[in-house]
């Protein structure tokens, strides 16, 4: 990967913590109702058996009680009620970013989404609350036959696909409170297929961001990739600065067919008052690989675990994350991963920092059944601690089924060493410089898998979040 100069590279906070104004064509009222999820079904002119899908996701929502283990601020501060669920600006999908209106086009520019399509995406999507402004993928990409859609547009262009796979095996709607609140709701999002034997050599990328005060976003992903094919996509996320909170619970569902390849990037970066409760899983079949990797910033509240299942032979899954929880942060994300079949093969890895009394929690799972015979499953956790204020937690979870299999755990909780820093700073550096540099160490197995642009962006993210750590 290139070198980064952290010093050529600026980064403007007001990029993603200030609102544009965009005057809405539909803004639903605060709550939930039937008639609200009716009117989405409507506005998208879905077919009946979408309508269906989301109404059975409402009943069992209203008669669900949230869930009583992880942060207690999603039981305790989200009120569901103060939620507006679905935000509709005026502005219809373009392919050209020169036919997004003008102040969404301008935030997308900010956050340098138009320059990184140009260099080094194969595909690009600009979501804005709850409709997507933007979306195009390369002429040569189309004609190998790769479908890179809106998920709304996807309903509609290749409804028995979408059909087959949208939200039943991989992730159903009954699942729990917040993937019945996410059918009920979703909108937008993006729907990949990548055809038998074509392999994607550049990243597609989509990004969601919420504009609107109290909103919610639901976007929904759903991504096939057929035998031995191949595909890297990358999501973005962020939200600008209220004091009303907001709420993000979208849903990603991944299929690796037989001998296919898959890896899955997101950096999270929604604002404080955001709680970011989503749900993401891949099935893998015989001999196919999914990739995750997760960078977790900015929200208030995270419930984030990416969970792999291995259902067909020598599939295999690697997961790697880092979570960053700062004042007033609630960070609770870790992996899970099902061996359902023999000779599957687990990697996960994951990194927390927490500073000034943040909270930041691995909550992991691994579970292997009767017949995975012959599996191998490392996990492995690293937490860093700034202050004597912040909090690391570890909950794994493990349930095996069968003897013949190699499970390593491991965890480690450290400090910032004041030898490390004395070193550093008898080089010249401050005292800031050099825990940043420590820092910047301890992600970067994280940034060096990134694309450039979001290796760039999650080291200066974490270098902001660092700043006035001395004192």
């Amino acid at each position: 990967m290139k070198e980064i100069d952290m010093r050529e590279f600026a980064i403007d906070r007001s990029r993603y913590d200030d609102a544009a104004n965009v005057v809405n064509e539909f803004e639903a009222p605060e709550g939930l109702t039937e008639e609200l999820v009716r009117k989405i079904s409507k506005d998208k002119n879905e077919p009946e058996w979408m309508l269906k899908k989301r109404l059975q996701g409402l009943e069992w929502f209203k008669r669900t009680p949230l869930p009583n283990w992880g942060p207690k601020e999603v039981r305790e501060k989200l009120n569901l009620d103060k939620i507006r669920y679905y935000i509709k600006p005026g502005t219809q999908e373009a392919r050209s970013w020169g036919d997004v209106p003008e102040e969404i086009r301008k935030v997308a520019e900010r956050i340098g989404i138009p320059e990184a399509e140009k260099r080094e995406l194969g595909g690009a999507g600009f979501q804005f609350d709850s409709q997507m402004a933007y979306h195009n993928l390369r002429k040569e990409l189309e004609e190998q036959g790769v479908i890179f859609e809106n998920m709304d547009v996807a309903v509609q262009k290749y409804p028995e696909i979408v059909k087959k796979y949208f939200m039943t095996s991989c992730i159903p709607v009954t699942d729990h409170k917040f993937i019945m609140l996410h059918a009920a709701v979703w909108s937008g999002g993006t729907f990949i297929y990548i055809p038998e034997n074509v392999k994607v050599r550049i990243p597609l990328q989509a990004y969601f961001r919420m504009n609107a005060r109290s909103g919610g976003q639901f976007e929904h992903t759903l991504i096939i990739a057929d035998k031995n094919s191949e595909v890297a996509y990358v999501e973005g996320c962020s939200a600008p600065v209220y004091s009303e909170s907001a709420l993000h619970a979208g849903c990603v569902e991944i299929h690796v067919l037989e001998g296919a390849r898959v890896r899955y990037m997101s950096v999270e970066n929604w604002s404080k008052n955001t709680f970011n409760l989503n749900t993401k899983r891949a099935i893998v079949q015989k001999n196919g690989i999914v990739e995750w990797l997760n960078g977790n910033m900015g929200s208030g509240v995270t419930m984030l675990y990416p969970c792999s299942v291995l259902v067909g032979e020598n599939a295999k899954s690697d997961s790697l994350g880092i979570a960053f929880a700062g004042p007033g942060q609630n960070q609770d994300t870790g992996s899970k991963v099902v061996h359902a079949a023999p000779n599957t093969y687990s990697t996960i890895k994951a990194k927390s920092i927490s500073k000034g009394g943040g909270i930041s929690t691995y909550r992991g799972s691994v579970m292997v059944t009767k017949n995975a015979k012959n599996i191998k499953c490392s996990v492995n956790c690293d937490a860093l601690l700034i202050d004597d204020k912040s909090i690391s937690n570890t909950f794994p979870f493990m349930k095996i089924d069968t003897n013949k299999v190699d499970i390593a755990h491991e965890a480690t909780v450290g400090k910032i060493g004041d030898e490390e820093i004395f070193y550093l700073m008898s080089r010249g550096l401050s005292e800031e410089q050099a825990m940043q540099m420590v820092v910047s160490g301890f992600i970067e197995p994280v940034v060096k898998q990134l694309p450039l642009e979001y290796a760039v962006e999650l080291n200066k993210l974490i270098e902001l979040e660092m700043e006035g750590s001395v004192g």
